[in-house]
């Protein structure tokens, strides 16, 4: 059956092609409707008016009447529409009037006849569709029809095909989800038939790539099922170049030896202070790298005490890495030697390439690599650093301090206030990359190593574009159940491409795509910079939660209602108190303070009353994460308070009860060192913000979600 229908939609497509058009008729697309399920109205294409009249007649009612036309795609523009036709006359009527409408329109087009349909039931209007997207191919998608749709743009994405489950989703996904499920007395839409429209048109444009759109629009659901009123299908001009795949294997075996190398040669190493070539050099050397460092420079015989190659050629035995500090235009020359010396991987610092114009000098390059199986980094880039292997192969300040967090990013700039902000906060690395114009090696490729790499703990990524969106959706989806991984995706508020002339393609700008998609994928994306930075610090030091019950502690009443906010801005559940545990809270506080929740110990408290109320914060089973307000005060000064929770957190995890604390201190200047403190030992704490210790517990969240850790699991 299914090869059947694949081989009635081939043999129609085929047909027009041939005919040298893109768009299809109604009739077209009702025979792909039929062919995949998509349930459409009866209809009948009428090529005189009597025709017209016999069939409204067989329909019945009032029916719906349109143009048959190759060369007319907006059907109401053309005067090509007219609803509500019943009656032999006023069918005769409608019939002559769309037809002179539509030559008035476009003398030269071409009228196969009146497409007659019924006229579907009144109710809630929804738009269905596929769109091509230059990052992730063939995209799903769905949102309310009619004015809600143009004016709110409600609209919510899927890589297709999508599953009958994921289909469901996308209902809940959309703003204005409850409208379906029944508002004001109106009956809530059947809500499989709506996904099964969803899910018929993805299983459509992934058997038929050469499809770049599909539009049901409106799609009317009712209680009873979902029809779509009208459907457009439109043609691919042609078809992308496919990009060249590598296996996981070979993507870890060359990811190996570039972030773990045991021989690095520089080719354009240089004496010369200023230069690049000395920066990367130096970096190597002081930077205690154990293995070989080869200079590679034509001019020189020895460069920082080291001998010195004429070409990368001459360089003995294996070189893993080899790092260009050359001018653009020297590049390919060099490249050529490295392919024929077998070196895996080519770190390519220069610019001059594809983001100044130089498409073809980038795209030379890239044929070399692929030609000798040389695997690019960059070009456009500062560099990278693999701290574990001691390795800074950049132009750019050092950076040594080791631990789990790996950052990458597109552009020198940022990856630049990334080191920055790794210093001051004291943040342990053990990757930073630059990845500049990605003309091979990209997201996909380091988020498969750092996923198996087990100096890293968490994933963060700067990036401007992902060059194939379903490689990095695969790669993101085997690594997020073992470690987080975040992303800041910058080009937030660009328009984005449009497709032109459909409902679906002008929806689907750039970001919104790319923010669906990216939830599909499991990742957290940071709103900013800073976010990020910050939540790569974080994630690791917090345990995963084991359920949804969050509590507030707080010794400021503002401050519990700010973080009450911040609670439910991140998606968060602030637990319904039992009375039991309240009553237990309330042994602890005094009679003016509150309980229920947030639990406000009040101001004036000494330590002993804070300690109280995270222990049983702590050892109650039914809290799952806690956020702590604290205030500066004389009685319970900042390290004081910093020193009791950082005690009680340790001692509990000892004993293997292990929650997510998160606080926020406001004061004077010393909370900012109690902070420090309380970080160093697992709680993340911040001063003179209650957004920001919520929103990292919201991300861990995210992540414990969509790695399956919430309700259980290690």
């Amino acid at each position: 059956m299914a090869e059947d229908r694949v081989l009635r939609v081939r043999s129609l497509l085929e047909s027009v092609r041939a005919e040298g058009r893109t768009a299809l008729t109604a009739p077209e697309g009702k025979v792909i409707a039929d062919a995949y399920g998509i349930a459409v109205p009866g209809e009948e294409l009428a090529t005189d008016v009597d025709e017209a009249v016999a069939f409204a007649a067989r329909f019945g009612g009032p029916v719906v009447m349109k143009i048959v036309s190759p060369d007319i795609l907006h059907k109401t523009d053309a005067g090509g529409v007219i609803v509500g036709v019943e009656g032999a006359a006023d069918v005769r009527t409608a019939f002559h009037t769309i037809i002179d409408n539509a030559r008035a329109y476009d003398a030269d087009a071409r009228i196969s006849g009146v497409q007659v349909q019924e006229l579907l039931p009144k109710g809630q209007e929804v738009i269905v569709g596929a769109v091509t997207d230059p990052t992730f191919g063939k995209v799903v998608a769905f949102g309310l029809g009619g004015v809600l749709v143009e004016v709110l743009k409600d609209v919510t994405f899927r890589l297709a095909p999508v599953t009958a489950d994921e289909a469901l989703s996308m209902l809940d996904s959309i703003r204005s989800a409850e409208i379906l499920r029944g508002v004001r007395g109106q009956a809530a839409v059947d809500r499989w038939a709506v996904a099964e429209q969803i899910r018929r048109v993805s299983q459509l444009v992934a058997d038929f790539p050469e499809i770049a759109e599909v539009d049901l629009n409106p799609v009317i659901a009712t209680p009873e099922g979902a029809v779509a009123a009208d459907i457009r299908v439109i043609l691919a001009e042609s078809q992308p170049t496919p990009r060249r795949k590598y296996s996981r294997d070979e993507i870890l075996t060359s990811m190996r030896r570039l972030m773990q190398p045991r021989s690095v040669a520089v080719i354009g190493a240089s004496n010369e202070q200023g230069k690049i070539g000395n920066s990367v050099m130096r970096n190597l050397v002081d930077g205690g790298f154990a293995g070989e460092i080869h200079p590679v420079n034509p001019k020189a015989d020895d460069i920082l005490g080291r001998k010195a190659y004429k070409s990368v050629a001459d360089v003995p035995g294996e070189v893993d890495v080899a790092v260009f500090a050359i001018p653009a235009k020297f590049v390919a020359s060099a490249l050529e030697e490295v392919g024929r010396k077998k070196i895996p991987n080519a770190v390519l610092i220069p610019s001059g390439f594809a983001e100044t114009g130089e498409h073809e000098l980038q795209a030379e390059i890239v044929e070399i690599a692929e030609r000798h199986g040389v695997r690019l980094l960059g070009p456009n880039i500062y560099g990278y650093y693999s701290t574990w292997q001691d390795l800074c192969a950049t132009f750019c300040t050092p950076y040594d301090v080791k631990g789990g967090v790996a950052l990458t990013s597109q552009s020198g700039g940022i990856g630049m206030a990334i080191l920055g902000f790794a210093r001051t906060t004291k943040t342990g690395v053990s990757a930073i990359v630059g990845l500049g114009n990605k003309s091979d090696l990209d997201e996909d490729d380091l988020l498969t190593w750092f996923g198996e790499d087990p100096h890293t703990d968490c994933i963060a990524m700067h990036l401007e574009d992902l060059k194939d969106g379903r490689a990095f959706v695969e790669a993101a989806r085997a690594t997020v159940p073992k470690k987080p991984v975040v992303v800041l995706k910058a080009g937030r508020t660009a328009a984005g491409a449009k497709a032109a002339g459909s409902h679906t393609g002008a929806l689907a700008g750039d970001d919104a795509v790319y923010d669906d998609i990216l939830r599909q994928a499991g990742v957290i994306r940071a709103p900013g910079l800073n976010d990020m930075l910050e939540y790569a610090r974080a994630l690791p030091v917090l345990p995963a939660p084991k359920g949804d019950n969050v509590v507030i502690i707080t010794g400021a009443g503002g401050s519990g209602v700010l973080l009450s906010d911040a609670v439910t801005d991140n998606g968060l559940s602030l637990m319904e108190i039992p009375p039991d545990l309240d009553e237990a809270f309330r042994k602890f506080i005094p009679p003016f303070g509150a309980a229920g929740n947030p639990v406000d110990i009040t101001g004036g408290e000494p330590p002993s009353t804070y300690e109280a109320t995270i222990r049983l914060g702590l050892e109650d089973p039914r809290i799952h994460a806690l956020v702590l307000g604290y205030w500066h005060t004389i009685v319970t000064p900042p390290m004081v308070f910093a020193e009791l929770t950082a005690r009680v957190v340790a001692e509990f995890r000892e004993r293997g009860i292990e929650k997510p604390v998160v606080a926020s201190l406001a004061g004077d200047v010393e909370v900012e060192e109690a902070c420090q403190y309380l970080f160093e030992r697992g709680v993340v704490a911040y001063p003179y913000t209650t957004e920001k210790p919520v929103a990292v517990l919201g991300a861990k969240y995210r992540w414990a979600r969509e790695a399956g850790r919430l309700g259980g699991g290690t």
